[in-house]
């Protein structure tokens, strides 16, 4: 009697088969959990920006004041876009400050008050990115408010033309997401600003 040892062609070919399908699976998964945590890491890092940038508009606009040229302290009331004098940079002189969301690219300009009499010109504005990852899409990322609001609704958020006017305090409301085939993961900064030079009852 023969005793034969080993492994057929076809056992062999079947045990290839399955650790050639294990590792695969392997490194698909590491593949799915690398690119998920680089994802996460890269919204906390537009996120962490983005509210940092949210913040300091909030301090600008609420220490909003009339333009060194005289110019009323609210430019700009639009929805996606808004305009006004503030101090920025504590140096004494107001700047012209203008946020602005075309897209999906949320930006902010600056133009230093100069010459005398003082004007602003629009070829000196600075520009820079604040987010390029804002999916507000036709919602509107600035609101604004008379003083009967919140106890009042009625007339709120004001339309054009009385926004200029009537304005006491300006909603922000902004959604971020670096993924924009995952609306349900977008990330809200909503806020609400008083102008303290525009509000009467100070």
């Amino acid at each position: 009697m023969k005793n034969s040892a080993g492994f057929t062609l076809v056992e062999v070919l079947v045990t290839g088969f399955l650790a050639v399908a294990v590792g695969a699976a392997l490194v698909g998964l590491q593949y799915i959990l690398t690119q998920n945590q680089l994802s996460v890491f890269s919204n906390f890092i537009n996120v962490d920006e983005a509210n940092f940038a949210i913040t300091n508009l909030e301090r600008e606009l609420r220490s909003a004041r009339s333009g060194d040229n005289g110019a009323y302290p609210l430019e700009i009331a639009g929805n996606f876009e808004i305009a006004f004098f503030s101090d920025i940079d504590f140096d004494g002189r107001a700047e012209r400050v203008r946020y602005n969301l075309t897209n999906s690219t949320l930006t902010k300009g600056v133009i230093e008050p100069t010459g005398f009499p003082i004007t602003y010109p629009i070829a000196n504005e600075a520009v820079k990115t604040v987010s390029d990852n804002v999916r507000n899409g036709i919602e509107p990322v600035f609101y604004y408010y008379n003083d009967s609001w919140p106890v009042n609704a009625e007339g709120n958020p004001l339309t054009q033309p009385s926004r200029l006017s009537n304005t006491r305090l300006v909603g922000i409301l902004i959604r971020l997401n670096s993924d924009s085939s995952s609306p349900d993961k977008d990330y809200i900064l909503e806020s609400t600003v008083a102008v303290r030079e525009l509000k009467e009852n100070l």
